[in-house]
């Protein structure tokens, strides 16, 4: 499995929600400063977000972005999923590795691929927010600040 750089954009720009905003809507200029994230990016990965229901807009001067779930219910495995899609290993072609062990390979990498899926289903934003407060990571919405996923 490999997170594509839309996707640790994402979880870069959510974690950057909950943790700058507390609740308050964010322009995408303030969290690709925050975030070093290219703005075209931004944008589409925070249309794939908001379609599946992770952040919604609010229009007007004090418009933006926000969570639309709390951070203690919303997991990193579904951010992941709002932009990969389902979670899987590489796909074996049994006519390629021979039908008993193409077979046997795919049963092992479809256990990994749910165990995986379990670890991102374990870690919510709060749990990255509260991270964070442990590493003394300043929560001031001017300051540039790039948290690595």
């Amino acid at each position: 499995m490999k997170l594509s750089s839309k996707g640790r954009y994402a979880l870069q720009a959510v974690f950057d929600l909950a943790y700058h905003n507390a609740g308050r809507a964010a322009q995408i200029r303030d969290i690709c400063d925050r975030q070093a994230i290219p703005a075209r990016f931004l944008e589409q990965v925070f249309r794939d977000l908001k379609r599946a229901g992770i952040v919604r807009s609010k229009r007007g001067p004090r418009g933006g972005y926000e969570l639309a779930l709390e951070t203690n219910a919303l997991r990193i495995g579904d951010v992941v999923r709002a932009i990969e899609g389902p979670m899987s290993l590489a796909q074996l072609d049994g006519k390629a590795l021979g039908s008993s062990s193409g077979e046997v390979l795919r049963e092992v990498m479809t256990t990994l691929a749910e165990k995986i899926e379990g670890v991102f289903d374990e870690i919510t934003i709060a749990d990255l927010c509260g991270r964070a407060e442990r590493l003394g990571l300043a929560r001031t919405a001017g300051a540039r600040y790039v948290y690595a996923i």
